[in-house]
């Protein structure tokens, strides 16, 4: 008789099971076997589940496991590239090799990873003189482009996704020339999406599953209605993301860079088809009419727009403004439509002026109830943003049918979102609410690290108040500094604000200097991935390593073992009050009266902590000390929920146990835990996966 899906799973678990055949180093864990049946069962039956699982839980395998033994279609989505081609080159492979399914993996990323090999044609024919350097890099592009059979940009090392080299060989929805191109039966980014149609396991990231959503542009709009399991992984990102994508931003760069398209394209296909010329200055006179009108603010400045126009700006000549570059950006469109019949070619122009035009004049509309706006101006542009407070609303479009506001999720189809850190409370709310996961199965998961033998958390009873801004820097810097000079290096400093990481980090460097064997490395001085690989590598030389960092390093960064001992946290991470977005999620609050701090500011910190902790125990062998160096968790009320949110570390205070448990370190007194050598750490590595 064939084994149901549950009892598969349960199998595969058990203490001899086929994981312990096939992982050398695999041992059953309760909570990574209680969630894979949690997973199992959501699959079985359709629906939605939520499952936060501490660090060391091993969730990966927890959810691929019931997955793949499902045989239905999988799509799963991550937080970056990075663990997206962890997940497609390292652990499914292994999986499906050990189960011995035929099944079929496929990773898809945006365009943006892709080369697009028209474009790197084009690059030679390029009117503009191109730098030497750029010259060389796409020198190296080439070479490789006639061995590559991904075509994915990944594979070059040492290329950064931001160069100008980037931009050059890969296409946009806006330039890429469809299926008239020379290339289309060769075209990386084609090959990739008919693998991912094809395949039984799709793994794609956050970002291209909201921005496919978005502009229904095939990809994950065609996956996901055939799949039968979606998995979404670090899913504690998941709003942030899509509230990127959900927003709009229309610049005035947005509508220059249009005109220069706009006038090779006519010049190219149009040529003497309608008054080019006058049509195109008419619309630069009209933007930089309207750019005047924004103009007086200094550059950086956020100007909030709960009206008609933005705060401080004249309602009159901001409408004035927009109304001018809507006419004449309509007068260029109805010339193009009306060459479109004889030169195709300007479609694509046409098309991409009216995505423009729309979003226009979705700003000339009132603000939405659920959303918030605001005016980015810069030195010689303007930005106009619009965001929603929340995924609610774009979540239940994806899953399903609404009613009544409520999501009906299609009931043959599981839904799974997992992450480390979701939430402060049993309902894991601060992650559901957001998502408008109203009906989901809840499941918290602890971690089976022992924090009471493996961790301390310090936090200085005697301390400057973060409000002393550059007396709290230096006191956070000698602090660290002393701890790094105890542990021969192996401390990552967290800092909230970008300030106290110039001040920190200058202060840090000017300490250990060139004479210390201790090497002080700044977020911003390098490539995150540069800055990581020395960090994790530790000692090299005889030189240890502190790594001093802001907002991208508090999650996602694994240093498991020695390389990383002390994490020293400069304040609490609220969220920054003048911020846009912030302050509109606040008075949303507050007018259902409800509590902007606690409801909000505090779990947004309760969460960013919980995963700024996160970093310092990630093996059952890791020992470390965690240091929040803000005196507010101690003296303020709600400091006892913010320790809470934290795992269960030992508490210390005072100067002498700081030093006490620093000395622990450097003696490896700490570490002393019989039986659990090296074997132990690899085998909790080898199965997290995570």
């Amino acid at each position: 008789m064939a084994m149901n899906l549950h009892d598969q799973v349960a199998a595969a678990f058990a203490q001899d099971g086929w994981l312990s055949r096939a992982e050398p180093h695999f041992r059953p864990r309760a909570g990574q076997t209680a969630m894979a049946m949690a997973v199992a069962q959501t699959i079985e039956v359709g629906g939605v589940l939520v499952v936060e699982a501490g660090t060391g839980v091993g969730k990966t395998f927890s959810y691929l496991v019931p997955s793949l033994l499902s045989g239905k279609r999988v799509v799963i989505s991550t937080a970056t590239k990075a663990l997206q081609d962890q997940l497609y080159l390292r652990d499914l492979p292994r999986l499906v090799q050990a189960l011995g399914l035929p099944l079929r993996i496929a990773r898809l990323k945006g365009r943006s990873s892709y080369l697009c090999l028209h474009r790197l044609g084009q690059v030679h024919q390029s009117k503009v003189a191109l730098d030497p350097q750029v010259l060389r890099a796409v020198a190296r592009v080439q070479d490789w482009s006639h061995g590559t059979r991904t075509g994915d940009l990944g594979e070059l090392p040492g290329l950064a996704e931001s160069s100008t080299v980037a931009a050059l060989v890969t296409s946009t929805k806006d330039n890429c020339v469809g299926s008239s191109c020379a290339h289309w039966e060769q075209c990386h980014v084609n090959t990739a999406r008919a693998q991912a149609l094809e395949a039984d396991i799709c793994v794609v990231n956050h970002h291209l599953f909201f921005a496919d959503m978005e502009v229904r542009d095939s990809g994950v709009a065609q996956l996901l209605p055939t799949a039968g399991v979606v998995v979404i992984d670090e899913a504690h990102q998941l709003n942030e993301t899509g509230i990127q994508f959900a927003g709009w931003v229309l610049g005035t760069r947005q509508l220059q860079s249009f005109i220069k398209d706009a006038l090779a394209d006519v010049t190219l296909h149009a040529r003497g088809l309608a008054d080019w010329m006058q049509l195109l200055g008419q619309l630069e006179q009209a933007i930089n009419e309207w750019r005047a009108v924004g103009g007086s603010s200094p550059p950086g400045t956020r100007l909030r727009w709960l009206g008609a126009a933005p705060e401080t700006l004249s309602e009159a000549a901001w409408r004035r403004g927009l109304h001018g570059v809507g006419h004449a950006l309509r007068a260029l469109l109805m010339a193009l439509a009306q060459v479109a019949e004889t030169a195709h070619a300007v479609i694509p122009l046409y098309e991409r002026g009216a995505r423009l035009l729309s979003q226009l004049a979705s700003f000339a509309q009132p603000v939405p109830d659920d959303a918030v706006r605001w005016l980015e101006v810069q030195r010689q542009h303007l930005r106009l943003m619009e965001s929603p407070l929340s995924i609610a609303r774009l979540m239940r479009e994806h899953m399903g049918q609404v009613q009544e506001g409520e999501a009906l999720p299609d009931p043959q189809k599981a839904w799974i979102f997992t992450s480390a850190t979701l939430g402060d409370d049993e309902d894991l709310r601060w992650f559901t609410e957001t998502c408008g996961l109203r009906n989901a199965q809840v499941l918290k998961v602890e971690s089976p690290f022992d924090y009471q033998h493996q961790a301390v958390l310090y936090v200085p009873e005697d301390f400057p108040e973060p409000a002393q801004q550059a007396a709290h820097s230096a006191a956070v810097a000698q602090l660290a500094g002393d701890g790094a000079q105890a542990l021969g290096g192996r401390t990552l400093v967290l800092t909230t604000t970008l300030k106290a990481l110039d001040a920190i980090g200058s202060q840090l460097q000017q300490r250990f200097g060139m004479f210390e064997p201790i090497d002080v490395l700044v977020q911003g001085q390098g490539p995150k991935h540069a800055l990581m690989e020395r960090f994790r590598a530790g000692v090299v030389n005889g030189r240890g390593c502190v790594l001093v960092a802001s907002s991208t390093f508090w999650e996602g960064v694994d240093i498991p073992g020695d390389a990383l001992q002390l994490v020293v946290i400069d304040k609490l991470p609220f969220p920054p009050p003048d911020d846009p977005l912030v302050e509109a999620r606040s008075r949303q609050l507050e007018v259902v009266g409800r509590s902007p701090f606690g409801d909000y500011m505090l779990p947004e910190a309760a969460m960013a902590l919980k995963q700024g902790a996160g970093r310092l125990i990630r093996r059952e062998t890791d020992h470390g000390i965690l240091v929040v160096a803000d005196t507010r968790l101690r003296t303020k009320g709600y400091g006892k929920r913010l320790v809470q949110a934290l795992p269960p570390m030992r508490r210390i205070g005072t100067v002498a146990a700081w030093q006490a448990a620093l000395q622990a370190l450097e003696t490896g007194e700490a570490a002393a835990n019989p039986g659990c050598g090296d074997g132990g750490e690899r085998g909790a590595a080898s199965q997290d996966g995570a």
